[in-house]
């Protein structure tokens, strides 16, 4: 068979069939979906250890990657969506500091990591290890808090504030190391002075887009609201997201960058120009795309993992570390919280995980290069995702104990807004069981 459409077609039916049979197990087992989809990319793309080699070329199928990457891409725009930027403005001085604390602390404790166990590599790949401990994924510490009726807390209120700036920086020093990586493989250095640029260049690109969009956005809505056909309201949106994606681009930027300040920008009230929003919103839309592109990244995800690396002990070890520096470094939020009563372990622990924001990094350092060699290596790169593993695994058991020790409950004092989504949150998919 040497029909691409064929073999994609094929392939995407395995890939799909065996996501949703490993996240229906994973929930099951009441963990989050997006654990089965790693799992089962792993076992199928470590099926050559037992003499099996009919899946091998999915590990290097353009299109397959080229889907991958728009999964990516959508997911960002919907977890810029699920923040305002009013939202960001108001998460309070807790919020603040437990965001700067979960970023700088992981990340300086991550480089120290790779430098000691990994000294022949470059600086810029201790740095980019701890980049990817930055980031926190929100979604299972959400499903947490709702399962106990705690979603209105104060320590639920610091911890999605803060998770919202976590996204923000993390992609800004995603964005800095890039443009620092890419001028080192072409043979130069960056000055501080540069790399500071490079930084604020990030850092200007959403506040332009963010500051241009708040003026812009609403008057494009009621212009494309005019057209009366079915789909303006998911294609509006869909636009703006891509649009977004290859402005940053064009800014030496990552498109995920782009698609976040996408979300941001967006609001739900804003849609209401469209008539199609009184019977649907723009998360509830997105949704069959998103639950037919981003198990493709997932699962592609562990298809990368060669478990053969775990033979080499020091790759082991570097798994243990990167996951005890993941919950060090997350733990040392607790010292941002400055509300009295707040319960500072519950807000650590609802820092811990790194989900599906861990792996894109992970997944963008094993697409750069230094002198031709990757940043992520395969051997690195399977290190890193049994630590966006574990921190996602072990944190729901733990965030129940700890939070049943809290004084709060529902209605108190503590309670706060909703957050924005009219429908179920576009992270749902990675919360574990309904």
């Amino acid at each position: 068979m040497h029909d691409p459409v064929a073999l994609l077609l094929i392939r995407l039916a395995i890939l799909l069939g065996a996501a949703k049979v490993a996240g229906w197990a994973a929930l099951r087992m009441r963990q989050p979906a997006v654990l089965g989809e790693i799992a089962i990319g792993i076992l199928l793309g470590n099926l050559t250890l037992a003499g099996i080699h009919a899946l091998d070329p999915i590990r290097t199928d353009p299109y397959l990657q080229v889907l991958a990457a728009l999964g990516v891409i959508l997911l960002l725009f919907e977890v810029g969506l699920q923040s305002t930027v009013k939202e960001m403005l108001e998460v309070g001085l807790s919020s603040t500091l437990v965001a700067l604390l979960g970023v700088a602390t992981p990340m300086v404790l991550g480089w120290a990591v790779g430098a000691w166990l990994l000294p022949e590599q470059s600086t810029l790949v201790h740095v980019f290890l701890g980049a990817i401990l930055t980031a926190t994924s929100v979604g299972i510490t959400a499903r947490v808090l709702r399962d106990l009726g705690l979603s209105q807390t104060i320590e639920a209120r610091i911890i999605l504030g803060a998770a919202v700036l976590d996204d923000v920086l993390g992609l800004v020093i995603l964005a800095a190391l890039t443009g620092i990586i890419t001028a080192a493989n072409a043979g130069s250095v960056l000055s501080r002075g540069a790399i500071l640029l490079v930084s604020l260049k990030a850092l200007g690109f959403l506040a332009a887009a963010i500051l241009l969009g708040h003026w812009l956005t609403p008057r494009l809505l009621k212009l494309a609201a005019r057209m009366k056909v079915t789909g303006i309201l998911l294609t509006t949106g869909l636009v703006f997201c891509f649009v977004l994606a290859y402005l940053g681009t064009l800014a030496g930027l990552s498109p995920i960058v782009g698609a976040f300040a996408a979300g941001l920008i967006l609001e739900t009230r804003q849609f209401r120009v469209f008539e199609e929003s009184r019977d649907q919103s723009i998360e509830s839309l997105l949704n069959p795309l998103s639950t037919f592109l981003v198990p493709v990244f997932f699962v592609l995800t562990g298809f990368k993992v060669e478990l053969a690396s775990f033979a080499n002990g020091r790759i082991v070890l570097l798994a243990a570390a990167l996951t005890a520096a993941a919950w060090i470094g997350k733990q040392a939020c607790s010292l941002g919280v400055l509300e009295r009563g707040a319960n500072k372990l519950a807000v650590g622990l609802g820092m811990v995980p790194r989900g599906e924001v861990g792996l894109i990094f992970a997944n963008v350092g094993a697409t750069l290069a230094i002198g031709g060699r990757p940043v992520i290596t395969p051997e690195i790169y399977a290190a890193a995702v049994l630590m966006v593993m574990l921190t996602t695994l072990v944190t729901p058991p733990l965030l129940q104990k700890a939070l049943r020790t809290a004084p709060h409950a529902p209605g108190s004092e503590a309670a706060v807004p909703e957050r924005k989504q009219e429908g179920p949150t576009p992270r749902a998919r990675d919360r574990g069981p309904a």
